[in-house]
């Protein structure tokens, strides 16, 4: 376990992450929406960057992943399924597929739901999930282009993985989330505790991501609706919420 991670805010509630395998110092950054705020954190970090690895091909996620990785000759990965949307990819993945970030393995992990190419990369080793939009702290993403079966399969792979893996996602969004899970779940006792963990944070101007996967399989309603139909009800409320 030789994966470390820093936490790079974009725009107004995004979360980029600049990766780094110390055994080797190999570098990669996740979903740089803003190229001159993703440059300044790599030069603060040294100046070395290997990959950008993309979880969708939103803009928020991708905008400044081609000058990023021109300005410091990285290569860009992300789902060969769609490479059409995607900034031209250097490096192309697949389910199950294996990417090495000097020694740091991730296996790729597809995540329809969001988008129909959305993907994440398990460090499973390192218990480090970067999964994009497809799971939020307390929430998931919105569904602009898959189905809530295809949302449901998507957060049971994630849900999966070890217990114990940080989960670091693509935005700050949780407190909002909180409010709805709290109304869809008002007597889980784990849930309240991290609501008031959230709010406590977010008054303190502190980020509430990464969160342990254990505490979303605890708290998040999304994670713990039992069927695809339910998970679409849920979605949908929170939608109209």
């Amino acid at each position: 376990m030789t994966l470390t991670v820093r936490r790079v805010p974009m725009l107004s509630d995004n979360y980029a992450w600049l990766l780094k395998d110390e055994a080797s110092g190999a570098t990669g950054f996740v979903d740089p929406a803003d190229e001159a705020a993703a440059s300044a954190a790599v030069r603060e970090a040294g100046g070395r960057l290997d990959f950008v690895l993309l979880t969708h091909h939103h803009d928020d996620h991708t905008a400044g992943a081609a000058g990023l990785a021109r300005g410091f000759g990285a290569r860009i990965v992300g789902n060969r399924a769609d490479r059409r949307r995607l900034p031209k990819l250097d490096v192309e993945l697949a389910e199950g597929d294996d990417f090495a970030l000097g020694g740091a393995h991730a296996r790729i992990i597809d995540t329809p739901g969001h988008t129909v190419g959305h993907v994440a990369y398990a460090f499973e080793a390192d218990r480090a999930l970067f999964c994009g939009d497809t799971l939020f702290s307390l929430g998931c993403g919105r569904l602009f282009e898959g189905t809530p079966a295809q949302m449901f399969a998507s957060l049971g792979k994630l849900a999966a993985l070890d217990p114990e893996t940080l989960v670091y996602c693509g935005h700050e969004y949780t407190a909002s989330n909180a409010r709805f899970a709290l109304s869809a779940d008002p007597e889980n006792p784990a849930l309240r505790e991290r609501a008031a963990e959230v709010e406590r944070l977010r008054a303190e101007g502190r980020p509430t991501i990464p969160v342990a996967l254990a505490s979303e399989l605890a708290c998040n309603p999304f994670l713990r609706a039992k069927d695809a139909e339910e998970l679409g009800r849920l979605r949908r409320a929170k939608d109209n919420s």
